[in-house]
């Protein structure tokens, strides 16, 4: 047979062997009262177990190995962290295994007692030939309620390890939410192509400085499309020279570095994307935003939260221009709807969750779970994918939620770690 360990704590775990006169290798009858908690950390792999063997009932850990055998390869027989051992369970009994202070495990040999059934419906799972994901061919036969409660659990153990990073990073910011959320904020201006020299550049120009200009909006975009690098060249048009000269005085008085203006990407990208079109619009938005943060923090209604990115009036400069001394026949450049969902999705609702559980405010968690249901599904190959087989986004709470299954679980065959991969193994 083809499996892992894994296999077996899905077994254990749910008892899902022949329990017909269980008895351990030496003979004696075992009656598993609990099969113990299972353990994510090191350590014995199930714990606080109580097992029947003969008379006694004994509670500790209960240790699960493919051969019994591997108890020695792990070194176990020298850790005291296993002497609390009570039952050594194991697919094939190929040797006797020991506690430090010499005292023989009882095993548990489960070679004859796993259904044939079980084992085809998890080999198909792991070791089959999907093309999208694995249970591509039986997610049918899995009721509504799991599939829905397991993407809840999902989207919270997104937003749970995304929040972690920006735990780091306002430790980084010595607690400062304001900067942390301008930081977060410029990278998502950025996209995924362009997100790092935009992160970058805002690292580079700190709110403190933008905030003494709030009242000059040139010297802001000077400040911006400076440090991105942009204001290094010689230009024949007037206002990229005004941006220029400003920065140079600017440049100067706060000791400022420039970016590398080859950082950014212009390539495949639609000209409304261009980074220089985003920079102004971040520009725009930085202008006309002041402790936005803060702002985000008192907003509860979504289309109030909408507001603060809709209708961002660029320099007019840009109306006519994708990039310096390049002159375009006349297109709005103001933020699209789709781009306006994209902050809400990947920054604010973010943020909301992570000053939350920052804080102990729950109410702001809890915005974040609706402010994600308010917003619309995405549209991509993943949800694109899992809607063809049935499970449809209703939300970007929802499509947040396949694209962790999608990449986190399903890339990784981790389906013994996923309820719906359990619910078919368990049919």
């Amino acid at each position: 047979m083809l499996f892992t360990e894994d296999f077996l704590y899905h077994v254990w775990k749910f008892r899902l062997y022949d329990r017909t006169e269980l008895r351990t290798t030496n003979g004696e009858l075992i009656d598993v009262l609990s099969p113990g908690m299972q353990n994510s950390h090191s350590g014995p792999d199930f714990q606080q177990a109580r097992i029947k063997i003969g008379d006694t009932v004994w509670a500790g850990n209960v240790e699960i190995h493919v051969a019994a055998s591997d108890w020695q390869k792990h070194n176990h027989q020298v850790d005291k962290a296993y002497d609390n051992v009570i039952l050594h369970v194991v697919f094939r009994n190929d040797a006797t295994v020991y506690r430090t202070d010499g005292i023989e495990i009882p095993a548990l040999e489960l070679e004859h007692r796993i259904p044939a059934e079980l084992y085809s419906r998890f080999h198909g799972l792991v070791y089959g030939r999907a093309q999208f994901i694995p249970c591509e061919n039986s997610i049918h036969r899995v009721d509504d309620l799991t599939i829905r409660n397991w993407i809840t659990r999902l989207q919270i153990e997104r937003l749970e390890k995304r929040a972690y990073g920006i735990a780091n990073a306002l430790h980084q910011n010595r607690g400062d939410w304001e900067e942390t959320f301008y930081q977060y904020l410029a990278a998502n201006f950025g996209f995924k192509i362009n997100a790092l020299p935009f992160e970058m550049m805002a690292k580079s120009v700190p709110q403190i400085i933008l905030a003494k200009h709030k009242n000059n909006p040139l010297q802001i975009e000077a400040l911006l499309f400076g440090q991105a690098g942009f204001l290094e060249d010689d230009f024949e048009d007037d206002y990229p020279n005004k941006l220029k000269a400003e920065y140079q005085f600017l440049r100067a008085k706060y000791t400022l570095q420039p970016g590398d203006k080859y950082a950014w990407k212009f390539m495949r990208l639609r000209p409304l994307n261009f980074p220089t079109i985003r920079l102004a619009q971040f520009a725009a938005l930085v202008i006309r935003s002041n402790h936005l943060f803060s702002k985000i923090l008192d907003v509860t209604d979504v289309n109030a939260l909408r507001d603060l990115f809709a209708d961002i009036k660029v320099n007019s400069y840009w109306e006519t221009h994708y990039k310096f001394d390049a002159e375009a026949a006349p297109v709005s450049k103001t933020m699209g709807a789709e781009s306006v969902n994209n902050l809400l999705l990947n920054t604010l609702a973010l943020f909301l969750f992570a000053y939350g559980k920052q804080t102990g405010q729950e109410k702001y968690a809890d915005r974040s779970m609706a402010l994600l249901e308010a917003l619309p599904a995405e549209h991509n190959s993943i949800v694109q994918g899992f809607a063809d087989l049935g499970v449809k986004s209703k939300s970007a709470f929802e499509s947040q939620a396949l694209l962790e299954l999608k990449n986190n679980y399903c890339n990784y065959k981790r389906c013994l770690n996923c309820a719906i991969g359990n619910k078919i193994l368990n049919l």
